[in-house]
């Protein structure tokens, strides 16, 4: 029997090394792709700890959890870390200790290599390290992460399609912020709905994906990448989406905006949906990768003269950070208008392999490059 103050630890062995040619992915020549992890909770943010053991986040589910190759041989346990979430979709290790954000709390575990290896069960002490953010569930899913000067960012999207109102009254709305001493400080702001962000392993400036606005067509506007050259710029919404679209209810109003108007570095198409994305900084893939972007297109939800999204993209950038082309890295997630899986976010493991998670199919993939 399970005492009232314990948690059972569930261990559950995964499958590694799936054929991806039964699951129809395409990649370019020379990489492989296989399933790491499969039978999970709507999987999307992923970390990896000090010692190699993987966290992931939940779009539905109320768990957090590991996934540890105990034994070294390719299969691996799941082991939950925190239960009894809500949305627990963002995931970050830092200094060796864990945070995972539902909707409107971020928590810490520390020390949670430790508690893997301790085989313990009873679940690791968790604690809030920050608890005011909102709880509105339209674009409410956090993800998080620690930037290079050590504090952390966190995306909160606005809740409605197209609004104004919202953000003016609660300024956490439509930007991106991070946590210093225990305030919210802006760093982007005009920002519809961004998941992901990284940061240039060489320049240091964050880059963020951002998701257009929905109902001014099928083929309007482009969702977006773009960076962070100043803290604090502007980046449009409500007024302006992608470069050169006029929002038909408020874009009247930018002669009275006094804010000066960031572009994306690249649009990304119409009713994409980027989630995650990531700097690929590691050695084991082709020079061409090095210091570049992956972004994970969720996909589109309401675009009817044809889908879109669905896919992995490369960005390629210069070696200043300077946008140079896109083009497609991982398809075959959408057949015949019918999607049957739908990636959500990229990670770079420390061994130079690429994970991507899926929570449609509810897997992590993991990519190689074999030559």
């Amino acid at each position: 029997m399970i005492k009232k103050n314990t948690l059972l630890i569930l261990l559950t062995s995964l499958i590694l090394n799936i054929d991806a040619s039964s699951i129809s992915l395409k990649l370019p020549a020379g990489f492989e792709i296989d399933i790491l992890a499969e039978g999970l909770d709507s999987p999307r943010q992923i970390a990896e700890t000090r010692k190699g053991h993987i966290i992931v986040g939940s779009k539905k589910g109320n768990e957090v959890i590991a996934l540890i190759d105990k034994n070294k041989n390719g299969t691996y346990e799941k082991v939950i870390v925190a239960s009894g979430l809500e949305n627990p979709a963002g995931v970050t290790v830092y200094q060796d200790d864990l945070y995972f954000a539902e909707m409107d709390t971020v928590w810490v575990v520390q020390q949670i290599d430790s508690w893997l290896d301790s085989n313990s069960t009873i679940l690791p002490e968790k604690k809030v390290y920050m608890d005011d953010l909102p709880s509105e569930t339209w674009h409410g899913l956090k993800y998080i992460d620690f930037g290079p000067d050590g504090n952390l960012y966190i995306p909160v999207g606005v809740p409605c399609n197209i609004c104004l109102e919202e953000q003016t009254q609660d300024t956490r709305f439509a930007a991106i912020h991070k946590y210093v001493d225990g305030n919210l400080v802006t760093v982007a702001d005009g920002v519809r709905n961004s998941v992901g962000f990284d940061w240039h392993p060489v320049t240091k400036k964050m880059y963020f994906s951002d998701n257009g606005r929905d109902w001014l067509g099928d083929n309007s506007p482009s969702c977006e990448l773009n960076v962070i050259d100043k803290e604090g710029s502007f980046y449009g919404y409500p007024f302006k989406h992608a470069k050169n679209v006029i929002d038909p209810e408020f874009g009247h109003m930018i002669p009275d905006v006094n804010k000066d108007f960031v572009d994306p570095i690249a649009e990304l198409g119409p009713h994409v949906a980027p989630l995650g994305i990531a700097f690929y900084d590691k050695n084991e893939f082709p020079e061409k990768y090095k210091n570049s972007l992956f972004i994970a297109l969720h996909g589109s939800w309401n675009k009817y003269n044809g889908k879109s999204g669905y896919k992995v993209v490369f960005v390629e950038l210069d070696e200043q950070g300077n946008y140079i082309n896109q083009e497609d890295f991982i398809t075959g997630w959408l057949k015949d208008e019918n999607a049957w899986g739908r990636p959500a976010s990229p990670f770079v493991m420390s061994d130079g392999s690429l994970l991507i998670s899926d929570d449609k199919y509810n897997v992590i993939y993991r990519v190689t490059y074999k030559g």
